[in-house]
């Protein structure tokens, strides 16, 4: 059957041109990408390709000529202005096979030999061009097998490979974590994947995710006899990940990727657990609306180098959970506040640039000469960063990772220029003196006058003829001009070139020689500066893993010295780590509030004190909207989170004991694609702490149960603080309007009330913005929505009814809250003897005219 298809697409394809065939061919092989065809300066696309990417790019679609019988559709972008073109169709999801010219035009039989380079897709990107300098691009491959998830993630533009398995039903927390930009499943799994995805997903065969021939072929390209120096001793469905985004990955490229060179197995308790709306709520590294700022990221990025930044992203999605690590980046951070030399130290690291991708570039061969003059210049700056750095465990360890590999700097110092070309097909990369052949060729392009005086010379004086020159044009190149009038002096040895009106232009056997190599001196220049430029890329290859782990250590020291200079700007100070049941806090502060305010208004941020402790482990967080109930919380995680990156804290003191989880519930809307209520959102998120936080865990919950009717959302919120307390037992911190809440400090005495400060003014209310022991005496509801700027008229008729409403349930005997003391039980009343006749009558067996007379009779006896 495969026979008898492939005999039909040749005779198809017999239809076509020469030139039509092989790019149809190729096009076979990748049919769901686009084929960028190179065909001289341009890259051609032709077909739906040409129709789908004139929309897509708003290039001009056109038609020249026929092949099969059909007008060609074409559409093209210039070779010099690719990038902008793949960048755009990357950032749609789509894919690239980028097709070029390997076969000489001069000698090629037919169409010029054309392959697949390269292939780019969203997770595959390497080019600097095409990948934000701050952020990690993640290809990510999943599986799901019984109740078990796999994962396996590559930065290819860094090399770094990791893998994780754990339970399915944290995919969306995981995808939250990662980012990808493009992810790889099998093509029979059934998952459902978060709505508002943001990356592109790829389905590959199912086969390829067999764990065994993963095993085997990521042990082949690691060069070890199995995965167990890795910690993979039996390998499982993340490995089974990992191989198939490996092959996945080495078939974009075309080749093996020698910069990735191990795995990295992420364990469980690793890191601090942060869900997908703990991420979104605590808004680390992008709005709740998507932005970029403002953000703890941004408010912290003041990275020297882009390696830095991308690790410090990372840093906040993965706080660690041993207290061990995090103090020794703790205590590096408060060695380099103290150090005199960290200003000079941040200046040194901001001539450094991104090592990390250059190796990556340099091992995939796909380095620039301006990528390797960038290297030269970053390891050359190396040895000064180490004398500014104090002592320290940590930066003891990274000063000793940042010497350079030697050779290397010898090599590209000696081999490219201080300032070279932007690519190596325009010449001027290589250095003069590197090599005598390219060296003379490239005499010959710019000393070749000189050589022309000097045969004009001898040649006036051989000859005799005092007007004859030797020149030069771009038709017929090098001849010897002699007018008629001297035609009778001519050597023998001169040969005819042009007749002109008045004169004869010759050529010498000596002038065709020099010419010969003039002319092909630039051709053969670029030619042979292009083989000395991949030959330096072979030779820097052995030094890749080397260059990597200065990269990390330049990235790491570049994070302890930012957060230093933040700590100082802002004020920070050191946390202090407890390995007991303790979260206590002096004076904290909002970190990106309180810098919004200084850049705004120039309002000073009021700061509050938290405290748990094993006999507190619950604060019921009362006060008016706006009040800063939100801002209170949330500034409690993120100052966990920051201590647990090893950063300085906006606090006057910071005590943290043993902490494992971070769960937040706040704020919520409709997720409309996935079929979901605001309040199902709001249900879903609870039930997750609710089964998963722990005595360890730090929870915060705003407003529980206000998407639904009053009293099952006070019997959901009053049930919910009740499980934290007496099942969960996690440090919470609950923000209610339900005041009847407060009575759990009653019942339990882990609970505590704390509310925020609000005063009225004027009919106009003013926020203190501090926290109070206490209840509060109200929620402003009415002082909040006329400062929103609802109309003074609602206002009035709004609090004309609350009146009303106040007056009523004051009245109303036996109509307490809900959860009051039991009212004694009254006497129950005598029917009324209406009722009881109603009831005694059998209403089926009346007729119509009694059923009327009946009315009457009952009318009558009301009225009496």
């Amino acid at each position: 059957m495969n026979k008898n298809k492939s005999a039909h697409d040749e005779a198809a394809l017999s239809n076509h041109t020469p030139m039509m065939q092989q790019y149809l061919r190729l096009k076979a092989e990748h049919p769901d990408k686009f084929v960028f065809y190179r065909m001289g300066d341009f890259y051609e696309l032709f077909f739906d390709d040409a129709v789908k990417a004139a929309r897509l790019l708003d290039i001009t679609l056109t038609a020249r000529g026929q092949s099969g019988g059909e007008p060609i559709k074409m559409a093209g972008v210039p070779h010099h202005a690719m990038e902008q073109y793949l960048a755009k169709l990357v950032k749609l999801g789509e894919s690239v096979a980028i097709c070029e010219q390997f076969g000489d035009p001069a000698t090629s039989k037919g169409p010029v030999e054309r392959r697949v380079a390269r292939i780019v897709t969203p997770g595959t990107l390497t080019d600097a061009a095409l990948l934000d300098d701050k952020r990690e691009n993640i290809l990510l491959a999943i599986n799901a097998v019984r109740g078990r998830l796999g994962l396996a993630w590559l930065s290819l533009a860094s090399g770094e490979f990791r893998l994780l398995e754990t339970a399915s039903d944290l995919l969306a927390s995981e995808l939250e974590r990662l980012k990808p930009a493009e992810l790889l499943m099998p093509d029979d799994l059934a998952l459902d994947l978060p709505s508002a995805s943001g990356y592109a997903v790829k389905r590959i065969a199912a086969w390829q995710f067999d764990v065994e021939t993963a095993a085997r072929n990521l042990a082949r390209q690691f060069q070890t006899q199995d995965l167990s120096g890795f910690g993979i001793e039996a390998p499982g469905i993340a490995t089974g990940c990992a191989g198939a985004l490996y092959e996945y990955a080495r078939q974009t490229q075309c080749g093996a990727l020698p910069h990735v060179t191990g795995l990295l197995v992420e364990q469980a308790g690793q890191y601090l657990t942060l869900d997908g709306p703990t991420r979104r709520n605590l808004e680390l590294t992008e709005t709740i609306r998507g932005e970029a700022s403002p953000t703890l990221f941004s408010l912290l990025d003041s990275c020297r180098t882009s390696m830095g930044s991308r690790l410090l992203r990372h840093w906040l999605h993965h706080p660690l959970r041993q207290q061990g690590k995090v103090m020794r980046r703790r205590d590096a951070v408060g060695a380099l506040g103290e150090s005199v030399e960290l200003g000079r130290l941040r200046e040194r690291l901001a001539d450094i640039h991104d090592i990390e991708r250059i190796a990556a570039r340099v091992a995939l061969r796909s380095a620039r000469p301006r990528d390797l003059s960038s290297l030269r210049d970053s390891l050359r700056a190396l040895p000064g960063l180490v004398p500014l750095l104090p002592a320290g465990a940590l930066l003891d360890e990274l000063g000793r990772q940042l010497q350079p590999p030697g050779e290397a700097v010898e090599l590209l110092a000696r081999a490219v220029m201080d300032e070279p070309s932007a690519l190596i097909r325009e010449g001027g990369v290589i250095r003069a003196g590197f090599h005598a052949e390219l060296d003379e060729l490239r005499a010959l392009q710019t000393n070749h006058g000189d050589f022309l005086l000097a045969l004009e010379a001898r040649e006036r004086e051989r000859s005799g003829i005092p007007s004859l020159k030797v020149e030069y044009n771009r038709v017929h190149g090098f001849y010897i001009e002699v007018t008629h009038v001297h035609a009778d002096k001519i050597p023998d040895d001169y040969r005819r070139r042009q007749t002109l009106k008045n004169a004869e232009r010759y050529i010498t056997p000596e002038l065709k020689a020099f010419e010969d190599k003039a002319l092909s001196a630039q051709e053969r220049s670029l030619a042979l500066e292009k083989s000395l430029y991949d030959g330096l890329l072979d030779a820097l290859a052995p030094f890749v893993p080397t260059l990597q782990l200065v990269a990390q250590a330049v990235a790491g020291l570049d994070v302890l010295a930012t957060l230093a200079e933040r700590a100082q700007a802002f004020d920070w100070v050191a946390p202090e780590f407890r390995d007991e049941c303790v979260f206590a806090i002096e004076a904290g502060r909002h970190p990106v509030v309180e810098q919004q305010l200084r850049d705004g208004s120039g309002e000073a941020f009021i700061a509050n004190d938290l405290k748990f402790d094993a006999g507190r482990k619950l604060l019921l967080i009362t006060g008016p909207n706006m009040g800063g109930k939100s801002t209170y919380m949330r500034q409690a995680a993120l100052i966990a989170l920051l201590a647990h990156i090893g950063s300085f804290v906006p606090a006057r003191r910071a005590v943290i004991g043993r902490l494992d989880r971070i769960f937040t519930r706040i704020g919520a809307s409709d997720d409309l694609a996935g079929g979901r209520s605001t309040f199902m959102v709001e249900m879903t998120e609870t039930a997750n702490i609710l089964n998963n936080a722990g005595e360890h865990a730090l929870v915060l919950m705003d407003e529980v149960g206000r998407g639904t009717s009053t009293f099952d959302g006070l019997a959901l919120a009053w049930a919910i603080a009740r499980a934290l307390i007496e099942k969960n037992r996690s440090y919470a911190l609950f923000a209610t309007h339900y005041f009847e809440l407060t009575r759990l400090a009653l019942d339990y005495p882990q609970v505590a009330n704390v509310h925020l400060d609000a005063v009225e003014h004027k009919d106009k209310i003013v926020f203190l913005h501090s926290v109070e022991e206490g209840p509060a005496s109200q929620s402003y509801g009415l002082q909040v929505a006329q400062l929103a700027g609802v109309p003074r008229e609602t206002i009035r008729q709004a609090r004309r009814y609350l009146t009303e409403l106040e007056n009523q349930r004051v009245s109303q005997a036996g109509q307490g809250d809900l959860f009051s003391m039991p009212q004694p039980v009254e006497a129950e009343p005598e029917p009324h003897p209406l009722v009881e006749r109603l009831a005694s009558l059998d209403v089926d067996a009346l007729s119509p005219r009694a059923a009327l007379e009946l009315v009457y009779e009952l009318a009558r006896a009301a009225r009496d």
